[in-house]
């Protein structure tokens, strides 16, 4: 489910809340400078925050948050009229912030879920609406293997627990690929949290031990070593040189581009995860 981290007033709050049910979930953060600890510490797709709370030093905050979490969605909310706010939305807008919910009457708060539902999407589906194109003429397993891998690559280091995830014995999904002289299932995930890696790199305001933290390595310095080895690169030159779009694009064009043919018929799922039906993927993400 999409997070919304949220910097509205009390009455504001209440009425987000009930506008979050079923659509996205809520944190609420009491300043921009708290919104921003929230945002480099957890998952943030979406910051709320109410244009009656910016004011002196919480709009250079809000540019700060704009220019260092550039893939968050930042919405600014009016919940009543003066010329107080119509002054900081001019002062909002000049710093970056380009979306605005006017929510005095109901239809608003409708706005603000659907407006949220559509533009704040998690990473994972990011890369999923993004891949799909190349996944059109792959078999329905290897589609279900791609789409598990963009939703859990973040939280799996092992192969073996990847294999565990889609109920596939390890040896088993090894010696699958092996067999149709594909890239090992260790490479695709590689490859996948290289693309989460790049997604959150985007974000000037995540420093390198943070994104480590968010895939799951045990220190700064695995994540450094682990882009060294892989990629020959620093941090900050895979930070420059690989904008998310040219990772995910390497990553089709190294492991799903050269083997379309095999990757037409193939089954890494065969009496696993496939054959427990279609929802056994979205359940899966769910658990992990």
């Amino acid at each position: 489910m999409v997070t919304v981290c949220a910097v509205v007033g009390p009455q504001e709050r209440d009425r987000l809340d009930a506008a979050a049910d079923g659509c996205f979930t809520t944190l609420h953060a009491g300043s921009l400078r708290q919104a921003l600890r929230v945002a480099r510490e957890r998952r943030v797709d979406a910051l709320v925050v109410s244009a009656h709370l910016c004011r002196g030093d919480e709009v250079p905050a809000v540019a700060q948050f704009v220019d260092e979490f550039p893939t968050i969605v930042t919405v600014a909310l009016v919940s009543r009229h003066d010329a107080e706010v119509s002054e900081t939305l001019v002062l909002l807008g000049a710093n970056g912030v380009r979306l605005v919910v006017d929510c005095t009457s109901r239809a608003g708060w409708h706005q603000l879920r659907a407006l949220v539902a559509h533009l704040a999407l998690p990473s994972a589906v990011q890369i999923l609406e993004r891949l799909r194109p190349a996944l059109v003429d792959l078999s329905a397993e290897m589609r279900a293997f791609l789409e598990a891998l963009a939703r859990l690559a973040p939280d799996l280091t092992k192969v073996g627990v990847l294999a565990r995830r889609v109920h596939v014995s390890s040896v088993t999904l090894a010696s699958r690929f092996r067999r149709a002289r594909l890239p090992s299932p260790k490479a695709y995930l590689a490859g996948m949290r290289l693309v989460h890696a790049a997604h959150l790199f985007a974000n000037p305001g995540l420093s390198v031990a943070e994104v480590a933290h968010r895939l799951g390595c045990s220190s700064a310095q695995a994540l450094r070593r682990h882009l060294q080895v892989t990629l020959g690169l620093t941090p900050s030159a895979f930070r420059r040189r690989f904008p998310f779009a040219v990772a995910l694009d390497g990553y089709v064009a190294s492991l799903i581009t050269p083997y379309r043919e095999t990757l037409r018929t193939f089954r890494p799922l065969n009496a696993g995860l496939w054959d427990q039906g279609s929802d056994v993927v979205t359940r899966v993400s769910r658990e992990g």
